[in-house]
């Protein structure tokens, strides 16, 4: 064996190959992650918020007061709060339709008499009068959605509120009678409305926080895509056109005559079982074995061995198009990209515009959304879980499309992974190589008591 390191580190490629692609695969990784969480206030638009306003307002005289439409129209022109939400104005019941299949992130909840408790806590009598003593608003908050969601909307929410309650404190000053002017009533003035945050269907203790749908999300898409990385490994070895090693032991087997379409064909039969029993592993572990909050089971599997497989096949079919980079393709469109863009942690509202674009289309993202309508939702279909279902769907037709097409391409072109007269050059080696191991264990083999005896004969 003549060759030496120091050889091989003077040629520039050995260094700059591996330089260059880790470097390009490093920096996209970077501006994918840090991208997407460096700063989500910035980059928040649209976050889905609704606002009930029950509020029956009061009679003075010939005025009538609406202090809760003053709230409503208060934060829906207010650019702090119009420029990051999505407000929708909408009834309790429709709020709640809207937080069940994963709608909005919070409701704000106006009371019917808002206005009137106002007024009765000065001493100020309308119609619609009341004997309640504390006016509130209500956040109730969507834990199911996303708890970065949750926080940003009431972060948001809490400082417009304090805000419009300093605007009604002054709006009542003006109605407050002189002989009720205490030095308490001017400190209550100062921010007459309290605000109080409850949570809208608590998810269960065994939930990860809210977080649980993207780990199984998250585990599913490793489940098609290990299962892929494994299965390319595997088949190529066996068919001759990749080697096998473990610790000290090397191995090459002679490779097999068979071009890319037969080939990419065998991994595809293959990875479509594995990645079932890969999804079907990772629910028993995490459900049974860890007791993850699974609701749904056999649907819950079935989803994810749709989402799993659409992604080996794809895996494959950037192994079978790209080569050995097609494993960093793979990486970087569905691991790194998904996990920037998928809406896990940072809602996708609150994402880079390019990263928000990008959501659309990444796999990771439709999988969480059928995760999350399954295991928070009660798998309905509005949820997230049609969403999830079709995204699958046709992801895995176009993957197969795309290797088909790619495959078919380079094998009518005669782009063989190894010439046909390579592989019978090979083989005539192969064949004279076993002759002369053959020939020499005859060589050395013992002699037997009777080759003994007829030696002595002759």
């Amino acid at each position: 064996m003549p060759v030496r390191a120091r050889v091989l580190l003077r040629k520039r490629a050995v260094w700059l190959i591996p330089a260059v692609v880790a470097s390009v695969v490093l920096a996209a990784m970077t501006a994918l992650y840090v991208g997407s969480v460096v700063d989500p206030l910035a980059h928040l638009r649209g976050l889905p918020v609704a606002i009930v306003n029950e509020d029956l307002g009061s009679t003075l005289g010939t005025q009538h007061l609406d202090l809760g439409r003053e709230v409503e129209v208060g934060l829906a022109t207010s650019p702090a709060v119009s420029d990051r939400l999505h407000l929708m104005e909408v009834t309790l019941v429709d709020a709640k339709r809207i937080m069940n299949v994963d709608g909005a992130y919070a409701a704000l909840v106006i009371p019917p008499d808002f206005t009137a408790t106002l007024l009765n806590v000065f001493g100020i009598r309308g119609t619609h009068g009341t004997e309640s003593a504390v006016p509130s608003i209500e956040i109730l908050t969507n834990e199911r959605a996303g708890s970065v969601g949750v926080s940003l909307a009431t972060g948001i929410l809490q400082p417009a509120l304090a805000e419009a309650s300093e605007r009604i404190g002054r709006h009542l000053s003006a109605l407050v009678p002189a002989g009720a002017r205490t030095d308490a009533t001017a400190g209550y003035l100062a921010s007459p409305v309290a605000v109080t945050t409850v949570q809208y269907r608590p998810l269960p203790d065994n939930a990860a926080l809210g977080l649980s749908a993207f780990y199984v999300a998250l585990l599913t898409l490793m489940c098609g895509f290990l299962g892929a990385t494994i299965v390319n490994s595997v088949i190529d070895s066996a068919l001759g056109y990749a080697t096998t090693e473990i610790g000290p032991r090397w191995r090459q087997r002679q490779p097999v005559p068979i071009n890319r379409w037969q080939t990419l064909l065998v991994k595809w039969v293959l990875v479509v079982p594995l990645t079932g029993i890969l999804t079907a592993l990772m629910l028993v572990i995490a459900g049974w074995g860890l007791g993850l909050d699974l609701p749904y089971p056999p649907l819950l599997w079935v989803f994810t061995w749709l989402c799993a497989a659409s992604v080996g096949v794809g895996t494959v079919a950037l192994f079978a198009a790209a080569g050995s980079y097609g494993q960093l393709i793979a990486m970087l469109l569905f691991v790194y990209a998904g996990l920037a863009s998928a809406g896990g942690t940072v809602p996708i509202q609150a994402l880079p515009v390019v990263l928000r674009t990008l959501s659309n289309v990444e796999p990771l993202r439709q999988v969480l959304a059928g995760t999350r309508s399954i295991m928070y939702f009660g798998a309905q279909a509005s949820a997230g879980l049609t969403r999830g279902t079709l995204a699958a769907g046709v992801g895995l037709l176009i993957w197969l499309a795309l290797g088909v097409i790619v495959v078919r391409w380079y094998d009518r072109r005669r782009l063989y992974r190894l010439q046909p007269e390579l592989l019978e050059h090979v083989g005539k080696a192969v064949q004279d190589y076993r002759a002369r191991q053959a020939a020499d264990v005859a060589t050395d083999a013992p002699t037997t008591p009777m080759s003994k005896t007829e030696h002595g004969d002759n």
